[in-house]
């Protein structure tokens, strides 16, 4: 038996085809390839997509994954998506306007007044957040500065909802997905009417609950045709990306902690409190196995300019540079740059900086002495030393890092990177062989009843290496810690 899981990023969607009794991955596709999902910007901090693009490159990349295999083999899949994106729909089911997507910081203003407004610690008690920059706030800015298209929405959607429904013609969420968008109400275990009711936001515009895993709904025999799947097939899972990628790394119990280095940066730990941090640097969202009466809080510290940050380096240094030649230049330069920081702030508010924009500072360039191998390892190095400032909202839900999991991919395939986390916090860093569209394929597997308990989904998973903390790297790791600190305290005040 086959399964098949689906990753919507935003920067590309990839889909992966798992052998269910192996966990081996026997093929996968990424589209687009060799560039990334453009995303729009009409004014600044603005973050928009195209929600037919992603259907777009779902279908291509489907397709590609699927090519020369035995699809009738295929048992169930399973969506991971970006998180906190608004997708709104008309009367036809079709998007009244581009989507409104993770990064975008429009609503930080909307946020903090019903922060505000409704109470500090009613908004944290019950939300485990405050309605920041999330999808409500997100969907009350559109009420107040897009009124016709507000008065065209019948539904609005989470990115994966949105696939799910162009897969299967169900309009659907879940209590994960809901709490990721300030739309789920911890302390009465349902949708979060005192938001609603506070931003006049009618209940109706949400879809129905469906389990995060569950056969939800089948795959339409029309959408099966163009796709080449098996008509029927039920989506089973759906999770947004950072729970997933947590569940990917088998993170399901209390205490456990992983990282990503994407387009984002996310430390991403599981607690069973419904935990929050005062200062809301860090979210508190409904794991994917969360349960009223058996709670599981994933506890994300989220830093916008992280491997949005690497790309814009690579295409501003140009010369066909790719990602494992730039690391190797980066690997050439010695720990702290020689005196160069970087702050990565530069893709929007940053939360975990009370949503100030302070913008991507560079500190200690020196014209004669650094090279493009000193800017590279300067922003690996920034990095992660925003990792390390941002951990401290963490510890105050309880949660303190000894070891981190994380997939083998993006900034973790950097050994600077890598090398300079480990150094910095002085963990270990477990890298396993896994992504977001191999979790999705697992996720459906336990989801559609092919694995009796969540352990078996997990056969295949492998440990590739784990760092340790380099003790020749900790002092120079840590001294430009303290450096970066510096900068950063001067940006801030």
């Amino acid at each position: 038996m086959f399964l098949l899981g689906l990753d919507l990023g935003s920067s590309a969607v990839k889909a992966s085809l798992l052998d269910a009794a192996t966990g081996r991955v026997v093929s996968s596709a990424q589209s687009p390839q060799g560039e990334e999902l453009p995303i729009s910007a009409p004014q600044p901090g603005w973050a928009e997509q195209d929600p037919a693009m992603w259907w777009k490159h779902t279908a291509l990349a489907i397709r590609a994954a699927l090519a020369g295999r035995d699809t009738s083999r295929i048992v169930a899949m399973g969506i991971s998506y970006q998180m906190h994106g608004l997708v709104m729909l008309d009367t036809h089911q079709q998007p009244v306007r581009p989507a409104i997507i993770w990064c975008d910081s429009r609503a930080v203003e909307i946020g903090a007044q019903a922060f505000a407004e409704l109470g500090v610690e009613v908004c944290l008690g019950r939300l485990l957040n405050s309605p920041g920059n999330f999808t409500a706030s997100k969907l009350r800015w559109v009420q107040q500065n897009e009124t016709a298209n507000f008065a065209r929405i019948r539904r609005i959607m989470l990115p994966g909802d949105y696939l799910a429904l162009r897969l299967t013609g169900e309009a659907q969420t879940t209590v994960s997905g809901l709490s990721e968008g300030t739309l789920w109400d911890f302390s009465t275990n349902a949708p979060a009417d005192f938001l609603l009711d506070h931003w006049r936001l009618d209940r109706s515009l949400l879809s129905a609950l469906t389990p995060t895993f569950g056969k939800q709904a089948g795959v339409l025999a029309s959408v099966a045709a163009e796709l080449g799947l098996p008509a029927g097939i039920p989506v089973a899972y759906r999770a947004g990306d950072q729970p997933n990628n947590a569940f990917s790394l088998n993170v399901l119990n209390p205490g456990e902690i992983v990282a990503t280095g994407g387009t984002s940066g996310v430390v991403y730990g599981v607690t069973d409190k419904l935990a929050y941090d005062s200062q809301s640097r860090v979210n508190g969202f409904a794991h994917v196995n969360h349960t009223a009466a058996d709670p599981r809080v994933g506890v994300l510290l989220c830093i916008n300019g992280t491997g949005i940050l690497y790309a814009w380096l690579r295409r501003t240094l140009g010369a066909n540079l790719s990602y494992p030649q730039l690391n190797a230049l980066a690997a050439a330069v010695p720990a702290g740059s020689e005196g160069l920081s970087v702050l990565p702030f530069g893709n929007g508010s940053e939360r975990m900086l009370g949503n100030r924009r302070i913008g991507s500072q560079w500190s200690g360039l020196d014209f004669l002495r650094h090279t493009p191998g000193h800017l590279a390892r300067a922003v690996q190095e920034g990095i992660a030393f925003s990792f390390s400032h941002g951990i401290a909202g963490m510890k105050a839900t309880g949660l303190t890092p000894k070891k981190i999991r994380a997939g083998n991919a993006n900034l973790f395939l950097s050994p600077v990177f890598r090398d300079t986390l480990a150094a910095t916090l002085d963990v270990s860093i477990e890298l396993v062989r896994t992504d977001g569209s191999a979790g999705a394929a697992r996720g459906a597997g336990i989801g559609a009843g092919i694995y009796s308990k969540p352990a078996d989904a997990f056969t295949g998973l492998e440990v590739i290496e784990t760092i340790h903390p380099n003790p020749a790297l900790v002092a120079p790791c840590q001294d430009a810690a303290a450096r970066w600190e510096a900068a950063l305290a001067k940006a801030l005040s």
